[in-house]
């Protein structure tokens, strides 16, 4: 049982930081601005079955597409740990996103690619190659429940932390994105060289 419960943690902490909720969070709100309740709660029930949807799509043929392509989980994670490594700069280095509005903005650009977007695929390969999928799927729907109950409260939630403290929050968060990358990229390596 504290196997699993360490597994259920290992693998829940690094996709909660890749999705990076604190960074998301307030550019939900810009988009919603100005929308009804009722199409708030149904932009946030569109992004979370689109990000579930893409998730468990990617989950369910990565690793076929992988071995059609003669890609090794040992090249995603030096692939992948990269990309999330630029990623997390990026994130870094630049200031808050800014996007229009849109009829669809539940699909795109909030479920794809704002919560489930290359950091989140990439995490959950490899945390599938590394616990198995029973965990890592579990962490990914707790990680979805945290995401829908954060959008219902978000308005509460920057009102309680103020913008820059999310802000600053994203960045740490990034931050901590930027070591889960090094780590992938180094276990890939170790992986390559142990073959």
């Amino acid at each position: 049982m504290e196997e699993f419960f360490t597994g259920l943690l290992n693998t829940f902490i690094p996709i909660f930081v890749a999705i990076d909720i604190f960074g998301v969070l307030p550019l939900f709100i810009s988009f919603t601005a100005g929308l009804s309740a009722a199409r708030r709660r149904q932009v946030v029930r569109q992004s979370v079955f689109t990000a579930l949807v893409v998730s468990l799509l990617f989950t369910a043929f990565g690793k076929g597409i992988f071995g059609i392509m003669g890609i090794t989980v040992s090249d995603f994670k030096v692939a992948g740990g990269a990309v999330l490594l630029v990623l997390a700069v990026l994130d870094l280095t630049r200031g808050e996103k800014q996007m229009k509005s849109s009829g669809t903005i539940g699909v795109v650009p909030i479920g794809v690619p704002l919560i489930v977007g290359p950091a989140v695929l990439t995490t959950i390969i490899v945390l599938i190659d590394q616990y198995g999928l029973t965990t890592t799927l579990l962490s990914l729907i707790l990680n979805f429940i945290v995401v829908w109950l954060s959008f219902i409260s978000a308005e509460e939630i920057v009102r309680f932390m103020g913008r820059n403290g999310v802000v600053a929050l994203s960045k740490i968060v990034a931050l901590l994105l930027a070591a889960i990358a090094v780590k992938m990229i180094r276990l890939g390596i170790e992986d390559i060289l142990t073959r």
